[in-house]
């Protein structure tokens, strides 16, 4: 019996270590060590951000890597092995509580992220995320660095990207709020600029669109959509003051088109991000729909035929009553 219960311990044992080789230690031995075309070493400041990951646990609930079968709107690559040339230890993670990280890098400008970092509740209001308001501004920059460096070499273009045109985006902001306006919807194509609203403006739409712009965009624009939600005081430029929209429509007529392009693809060099990953096209254009409704008492032509219920008039109302709109 001894000697039965001795086997068993024995081959367990090495079926252990069999695996263990085969799936660990044989790879990591002939794993390859060149770096991908896209790898760079990290400056000081990023290794002190990556350290600051680490010690906040941020690999728990954050991956780093994209596999075949990830691939969708936001995933930049696939990840490859050379990606994380002389990271020990690795940072992969297990866990996709929040968004991959592995392209992170470029996404939003720096203080998106300050924000994001101080109160993710104020750049995503559904966000599950801890606040790290406590580690301090010096902490919060070196995190910043480490997160905009995911991503290497394509990460640094993407950035390069949000600095050039957040410079514009400033010095269009400085120059008052209609030549800021003016700046935004230049750099939306005309095709988009006299294009109204997609979507029949009904009672419907503009409740679903409200939902949406709670869900998403009330921590910047703020719950009366003049841009001074609890975001704002942490971004530059801040974002825009919807109610001034009125006296900026194309012809007098159209925004919806212009909304919409916003929505989707974000503003690159301020804190507005692209939204085509986390909503369909119907929720932008309903969103678009609740904005000119509820923020610049605008109908598109294409639909101003289209009667908005009194019910919906009384809604507005009682969100006056309760802070909720600007009268």
């Amino acid at each position: 019996m001894k000697a039965i219960n001795s086997i068993i311990i024995i081959g367990s044992m090495l079926a252990v270590f069999a695996a263990t080789f085969s799936t660990v230690l044989w790879p990591a031995l002939h794993m390859p060590s060149e770096p991908s075309e896209a790898w760079r070493p990290m400056t000081r400041l990023e290794q002190e951000g990556r350290a600051e990951y680490v010690g906040n646990g941020c690999t728990y609930c954050h991956s780093q890597y994209i596999r075949p079968q990830d691939w969708g709107v936001g995933a930049h690559r696939i990840a490859k092995v050379g990606d994380y040339h002389e990271q020990r230890p690795h940072l992969l993670g297990s866990e996709r509580t929040g968004p991959d990280l592995s392209e992170a890098g470029g996404e939003h400008p720096n203080d998106w992220h300050l924000a994001h970092f101080i109160n993710p509740r104020y750049t995503r209001p559904r966000s599950l995320m801890p606040r790290f308001e406590y580690l301090g501004r010096a902490d919060i920059d070196k995190l910043t660095a480490y997160v905009q460096s995911l991503g290497g070499r394509n990460a640094d273009d993407r950035v390069a990207a949000q600095n050039r045109y957040g410079a514009e985006a400033v010095a269009a902001y400085r120059r008052g709020p209609d030549a800021n306006i003016e700046w935004l919807h230049s750099r939306v194509p005309v095709y988009w600029r006299t294009m109204p609203t997609q979507t029949p403006v009904t009672r419907a739409s503009v409740l679903r669109g409200e939902k949406v712009y709670q869900d998403y965009c009330v921590g910047c624009h703020g719950p009366v959509g003049d841009g001074n939600g609890p975001a704002a005081p942490h971004l530059m430029p801040t974002p825009v003051n919807f109610t001034l929209l009125q006296r900026h429509l194309v012809e007098g007529k159209y925004i919806g088109g212009i909304l919409y392009y916003q929505i989707m693809n974000g503003i690159t060099g301020t804190a507005m991000p692209y939204f085509k990953k986390d909503l369909e096209s119907a929720k932008i254009w309903d969103v678009g729909n609740f904005i000119e409704q509820a923020f610049i008492n605008h109908v598109d032509d294409k639909f101003r035929t289209v009667e908005i219920p009194v019910a919906y008039e009384g809604e507005k109302k009682q969100r006056r009553k309760t802070g909720g709109e600007r009268p």
